[in-house]
């Protein structure tokens, strides 16, 4: 025959509720760790020769006067861990196609001409906030692809991300094998960012923001 359980004191119900009141008072991050974006292949272009100016401005090649073709966007975000903690010296690399569908990359031999005002690849570090910036096109499509851009980062003791961001409302995606290769609708939709019009058209006529959590 089973004993029976002293009753819980006042006191023991007080403690009880003070315990449970400090984790209620907690942020929700304390709760819940962020998921870590979803991993994408580096793909076929990534750049085999990497062009001398490789900044974060994309669409000014330099020494050339031409700007790059495309709806120029301001691309930015934040690098953060599962903790929601921003990660700084992070390496962000992009590399994306031009405007006429066409790769910095040799192998790249589809009959389109490329444009030589556009960059094709840029890097930036991360600061203590985190934040990365790049100023690029939005991207298009191409055949076979929604419209994307190729995504690395490497962070001083962590494994490296490597994925790819795609256009809200592009009609491709729906048919796009690499992004529906994503199971997890909610990791799929955290790959999927919208492009709006930016507050300053003479520097950039887009906006948009996409942030990586690093596992």
């Amino acid at each position: 025959m089973n004993a029976k359980r002293p009753p819980v004191t006042r006191r023991q119900l007080l403690r009880i509720a003070t315990v449970a009141g400090f984790f209620l008072a907690l942020p929700g991050r304390a709760w819940s760790a962020l998921s870590p974006t979803a991993y994408q292949p580096r793909g076929p272009f990534y750049p085999d020769q990497l062009p001398l100016d490789d900044d974060n401005d994309l669409v000014r090649v330099q020494g050339s006067a031409e700007l790059a073709k495309g709806e120029v966007t301001d691309l930015s975000g934040r690098i953060l861990d599962t903790k929601g903690q921003p990660v700084a010296s992070a390496l962000v690399e992009i590399w994306q196609c031009d405007a006429n569908g066409r790769y910095l990359h040799r192998l790249d031999d589809r009959r389109v001409e490329r444009d030589s005002g556009f960059q094709g690849y840029g890097r930036y570090t991360t600061a203590a906030d985190g934040r990365y910036r790049f100023r690029t096109i939005k991207p298009v499509p191409y055949p076979g692809r929604a419209p994307h851009i190729h995504f690395s980062v490497s962070a001083p003791g962590r494994p490296p991300l490597i994925t790819q961001m795609y256009v809200a409302g592009a009609p491709e995606n729906s048919r796009d094998w690499l992004l529906n290769a994503v199971t997890d609708e909610a990791a799929r939709e955290r790959l999927i960012v919208a492009f709006e019009p930016a507050p300053d058209p003479g520097t950039a006529a887009l906006q948009a923001r996409f942030d990586l959590v690093l596992a």
